[in-house]
């Protein structure tokens, strides 16, 4: 795969200072998007080092780590999208995300790649990644979406409109897929030289997995909403 060059990728800083100017000017927030991308080049650059001690490593027991912190903070970026930031709120989150990806996490490392052992880095935390950033925005719509439903709905109804509205893009997704867009995994592969065919069926593998986890973390968070307003 040819290599990008560190300096080409200040080009891409020009799109996204359009977008930071009209998001200052029509939200009135000037900082969130050069602040959101300062994070993010800063979080990429430590955990491509930290992956890279990693996978020299295998070390099972920073893995598992690595997953818990992914959990959590997935769960903290979730919390701040609803008005409700107590204690209680974030723990329903949190096993609501650990739930719906740890269970998609273990069906496809176990069963359909196979790997017997959790002192692989390489394929977990890649795999994990996905998993739970998934999670966490199907999470964060349907955490917000249900919030304010419930102002003006019963619970059945507020629950039918956040439930349908968290999935929209995974759903969305499954439609265009082949269609209007080849997903990340699918075009990585290609880009680095697998065969197409192989790079379907990952990339079947990862729809999937990331419809189920979704789905599972959404219907979880909604299920605890409802034991607690009993």
């Amino acid at each position: 795969m040819q290599q990008i060059e560190i300096l080409h990728l200040i080009w891409l800083l020009l799109p996204v200072s359009v977008v930071g100017y009209f998001y200052y000017r029509w939200v009135g927030n000037q900082r969130e998007i050069a602040y959101a991308s300062l994070r993010m080049i800063l979080q990429l650059l430590l955990i491509g080092y930290l992956l890279s001690y990693l996978f020299g490593a295998d070390n099972s027991l920073m893995t598992l780590l690595i997953v818990i912190v992914m959990i959590s903070a997935a769960s903290l970026i979730t919390l701040r999208n609803i008005t409700t930031k107590d204690i209680a709120t974030y723990r329903n989150i949190f096993l609501s995300i650990f739930t719906g990806g740890s269970i998609n996490l273990f069906l496809v490392l176990y069963f359909v790649l196979e790997i017997d052992s959790f002192a692989q880095p390489r394929y977990i935390i890649p795999i994990a990644g996905m998993l739970y950033a998934n999670c966490m925005n199907a999470v964060s719509l349907v955490a917000e979406r249900f919030e304010k439903e419930r102002e003006s709905h019963t619970y059945e109804t507020a629950r039918a409109i956040a439930f349908r509205a968290s999935l929209i893009p995974q759903v969305n997704a499954f439609l265009a897929v082949g269609l209007v867009s080849l997903p990340g995994m699918m075009t990585g592969q290609i880009l680095s030289g697998v065969d197409p065919v192989i790079a379907v069926r990952y990339q079947i593998m990862v729809m999937f997995m990331v419809l189920g986890s979704s789905g599972i973390s959404t219907i979880l968070y909604l299920w605890q909403k409802r034991l607690h307003a009993r």
